[in-house]
């Protein structure tokens, strides 16, 4: 066996011990209320200059989905400062740049199709200008509107007709009426092998009062959508080895893959 394959099956050995502790999963939950909510942790990284709200963990596994499915377009549902968007942007120039090693072609940055759809209700003009003044720009489109909205599905779905493999990240309400008609709308979109990724399941785990000012809470979250969603998407499962492997995420049962 070589040292690859020994070290692929190290780790596989490490998740299926991570998931033989039945505390952790409580305990992470108790460090991210801990530490997430009073530090308002998500909020304090940056990538590639732009703020992203997310969590390192989740950054790094949607680094390893891309590489691992080789996407040619991720769509996303909310956009706020945009860090999301060039994340998403940066990996698919990553691929782009490794095809062009393999292929040991000259790397035209604007010639590749892959690119980022970012769709959010209300795109504040200090974030759209920033993200438009971005050096990825160039790999991002913007939609403007509700993302269940009829005409905006609509459009993003003529965008994404003439591409092959589709990754999809939901991030913007995060009422359950509202992601399960995301999930409706958007994971048929998705790409046989590839993810829809549901943000803030986390909500369902956490202290009611905490979202005293919100329109979701335990009980009506992204978590619940997933539910509802699952029951009649069979082609769709909750990659639950990623929330192990990760610990402190955000999306905890919200890794859908599609078979």
């Amino acid at each position: 066996m070589n040292k690859i394959e020994q070290h692929r099956l190290q780790v596989a050995e490490n998740i299926k011990n991570l998931a033989n502790n039945s505390q952790l999963p409580a305990k992470s939950l108790q460090w991210m209320l801990d530490v997430g909510l009073s530090g308002n942790y998500s909020y304090n990284f940056n990538w590639l200059g732009r703020p992203i709200i997310q969590y390192p963990q989740d950054v790094v596994a949607m680094q390893e989905l891309v590489w691992q499915i080789k996407p040619d377009l991720i769509i996303e549902t909310g956009i706020a400062h945009g860090g999301s968007l060039i994340l998403s942007a940066s990996l698919l120039a990553m691929l782009d740049y490794t095809d062009a090693v393999s292929s040991g072609q000259i790397l035209d940055p604007r010639a590749s199709k892959r690119k980022v759809i970012g769709i959010d209700i209300d795109i504040r003009q200090h974030n759209r200008a920033a993200i438009e003044a971005h050096p990825l720009s160039h790999k991002i489109q913007m939609f403007e509107g509700s993302s269940i909205d009829e005409t905006i599905v609509a459009a993003v779905k003529q965008a994404a007709k003439d591409y092959d493999k589709v990754l999809v990240c939901l991030d913007s309400n995060h009422t359950h009426e509202h992601v399960l008609a995301e999930l409706n709308a958007y994971a048929p979109m998705v790409s046989k092998g590839s993810y829809c990724i549901v943000f803030d399941t986390l909500i369902e785990d956490m202290p009611v009062e905490l979202f005293s000012d919100r329109p979701w809470c335990p009980g009506n979250s992204p978590k619940t959508a997933v539910w509802a969603f699952l029951q009649n998407n069979p082609d769709f499962v909750a990659d639950v080895d990623i929330d192990t492997r990760l610990q402190i995420t955000v999306a905890r049962e919200g890794f859908l893959k599609r078979l």
